[in-house]
């Protein structure tokens, strides 16, 4: 199997920087995922792994070599694009067989390893059929079963689920990482959507307008993101955040947030007063990690009072029901704060809610840089 490394890698579409100083290990057998916003790179990367495109600055090393001048053919890739690419007048068998045709090799040798794909991706009942008599689920098994048959060192998916329905999709996502542990291919899997990375990945490289956020196993980027955009990015709902500044009374620290401030121990104060480049910061917290009570809780003080866990009286502003549980919309000044809360829990729109702030849970950035400082 092969290790993929990119080195500095940069690609520049006259001023446009689609890929920006990008270095990146992906080790041998790994599912790797690019995850980001539509235009961040992801696939622009793939692309110059893939030798389609070649790099404006910096390298791209297969098991520590250097492969910038290697064409496509020799890459020994297999890929996987988001509309599947099937030749419409050509059966699934022919789909299937087309790159081992182009390397001319005998039939036989075709036939046997097109039935063998076919079978392991258990298609092997529609080699007969054209494209257009396959669902959308068959039609994704034929591209992989065509990336496969070459016996690829690496693996390159670029949303390849992104055309199929919702409950096909999760279908989809537990076969392909099933196949990548059952093969050990090297796999570098580009996605928007972070449920997919977040479910598939062994690790995910965050990407935002061509530079790399943050790279990491997906528990480390939802419980500790490096910045702002990564902890927005990763989680549904996303993160809130509330503008809030370091002050200190009576020889305390509080989060000032306007409307309310949060006492905060002595070891927090101490890490963000190190790491910030000034007093000016952002408390993000995730929607699940805030709690929602009708009265104040025994384990809980008003907020401003000492303790790990403190409360504020809020408002309800706007409900969401999901079934197994209920996004609660309430207003902390002009700042709109989500709150996901078990569906037991059904108050009313106008009606006055606790909202409890555990410190253990919450994230602390810096207003100027976005970087996380606690």
């Amino acid at each position: 199997m092969v290790k993929v490394k990119l080195e500095h890698l940069t690609k520049r579409f006259g001023k446009v920087v689609a890929v920006n100083d990008l270095n990146l290990e992906i080790k041998d057998g790994e599912f790797m995922a690019l995850l980001g916003p539509s235009g961040c790179g992801k696939t622009t990367t793939m692309l110059m792994i893939a030798g389609i495109y070649k790099p404006t600055k910096g390298h791209v090393y297969f098991n520590d070599v250097c492969v910038d001048d290697l064409p496509p053919k020799d890459r020994n890739v297999g890929m996987v694009f988001q509309s599947y690419a099937l030749y419409p007048h050509m059966k699934v068998f022919d789909n299937i067989a087309f790159p081992l045709k182009l390397k001319k090799l005998p039939k036989d040798e075709i036939r046997e390893k097109v039935k063998k794909v076919a079978d392991f991706l258990e298609i092997g009942h529609l080699l007969d059929r054209k494209p257009a008599q396959l669902s959308g689920g068959q039609m994704q098994r034929v591209a992989l079963a065509r990336a496969l048959v070459k016996e690829p060192d690496i693996f390159l998916m670029d949303e390849p689920l992104s055309n199929l329905d919702a409950k096909l999709r999760v279908v989809m996502r537990a076969e392909i990482k099933r196949l990548q542990k059952r093969l050990g291919i090297t796999t570098i899997y580009v996605t928007h959507d972070q449920v997919e990375a977040m479910t598939m990945a062994d690790r995910i490289a965050v990407l935002r307008e061509g530079v790399l956020q943050q790279c990491a196993v997906p528990d480390e980027l939802y419980l500790k993101p490096r910045n702002m955009f990564v902890g927005g990015f990763i989680g549904s709902p996303p993160m809130n955040f509330l503008d809030c500044s370091l002050v200190e009374e009576n020889h305390e620290h509080y989060l000032d947030l306007g409307v309310f401030k949060l006492w905060i121990p002595p070891d927090i104060a101490d890490l963000i007063m190190k790491n910030a480049s000034g007093s000016e910061l952002v408390l993000g917290i995730r929607p699940e990690d805030l709690k929602v009570t009708l009265t104040l809780p025994p384990e809980a003080k008003e907020a401003g009072q000492k303790s790990k866990v403190q409360a504020i009286r809020s408002e309800i502003y706007v409900l969401e029901p999901l079934g197994k549980d209920v996004i609660i919309n309430t207003k902390l000044g002009d700042t709109l704060v989500k709150v996901v809360a078990p569906p037991t829990i059904r108050p009313s729109v106008g009606e006055t809610i606790w909202l409890n702030f555990d410190l253990d849970k919450m994230h602390v950035f810096d207003k100027k840089t976005e970087l996380a400082v606690v």
